[in-house]
């Protein structure tokens, strides 16, 4: 077994395991720390197939930035967990149906039958000098356009969605109105009242 398979089999591992805390974990946070090390062991595989844009990117905007954005929305949020755990009882007959028919159609799949060297062949390498970014570059603005665009409007909605979150009212909490704060007028905050002195012995 070569040094490349043996660096596939980690980090395949450390992804399936980072990908299985996701979702089994109670605490929100862990969760998307979780998720990060996922993103991690993914870029790395990708870096593997050549692909070293899309790992870059992978680490840079998801690592970088989506997820640093879910973790203040998680932590803001401040998420009752007890609340969100009364219907799992309820669910997880559902849940497990839907997760057999996902584990039924990988095996099948994945399957010796249906994938492997003998039914696709192995991706030829590339010379030094090919550049990975003007290749998907000509894919993604010509042949999947509109998917692109799709895409980058559901992105846009759920961060807007992220913020309006954020931004909800708290019956309990006070807030700052800065456009009353800068309209307000000296006549608003202060009143000089006149007294006659008074002599006092």
């Amino acid at each position: 077994m070569g040094v490349e398979k043996i660096l596939f089999y980690v980090f395949a591992t450390v992804m399936v395991f980072g990908a299985t805390m996701v979702i089994t974990v109670r605490n929100p946070v862990r969760a998307a720390l979780f998720l990060v090390l996922t993103f991690f062991a993914s870029a790395a595989l990708w870096l593997m197939l050549e692909a070293e844009f899309l790992a870059i990117v992978l680490v840079l905007v998801y690592v970088g930035a989506v997820m640093v954005l879910f973790l203040f929305v998680v932590m803001m949020l401040d998420i009752n967990l007890a609340r969100l755990k009364e219907g799992f009882i309820r669910y997880l007959p559902f849940g497990a149906a839907v997760a057999l028919v996902l584990i039924g159609m990988m095996a099948w799949i994945l399957a010796p039958s249906h994938s492997g060297l003998g039914h696709i062949a192995a991706p030829a390498r590339h010379a030094a000098d090919y550049n990975n970014t003007a290749a998907l570059g000509s894919l993604l603005y010509t042949d999947y356009v509109y998917p692109f665009e799709i895409a980058s409007v559901i992105l846009l909605v759920a961060i807007v969605a992220a913020i309006a979150l954020t931004l909800r009212r708290r019956p309990f909490t006070k807030y700052q109105k800065p456009e009353k704060q800068v309209a307000v007028r000296s006549a608003d905050r202060l009143r000089v009242v006149k007294m006659s002195s008074e002599d006092r012995k």
